[in-house]
């Protein structure tokens, strides 16, 4: 009987073991797991930064474009305004007082 007590005893010492060892292995999975989650999360938020600052500078030079070619239209269509101004602004002003006559 001592020796199935004994046995009993030894079998109980090896689940104990591996218990604590599948305990030790699940913890050190965990910690591993955490590392590899909080490396992903780093190389994500790093990636994501890039990718908003390129994302940026290439709306800041499409916009910087846009307002050159709005600024050489405006100043086309200026000059273009003086010219037409100076070829015919003295038939303006002589349209503007018969108007003004008639009246």
């Amino acid at each position: 009987m001592d020796t199935v007590i004994k046995r009993i005893s030894e079998i109980e010492k090896a689940a104990v073991t591996v218990m604590d060892d599948a305990a030790a292995r699940k913890k050190a999975f965990a910690a591993e797991m955490e590392e590899k989650t909080r490396q992903f999360d780093q190389t994500a938020e790093e990636e994501t930064e890039k990718k908003v600052k390129s994302l940026r500078q290439e709306m800041e030079t499409r916009m910087n474009s846009e307002l050159s070619e709005q600024k050489a239209e405006a100043e086309e269509q200026l000059a273009r305004m003086e010219k037409n101004y100076e070829l015919h602004h003295e038939s303006y002003v002589k349209k503007l007082f018969q108007e003004l006559i008639r009246e």
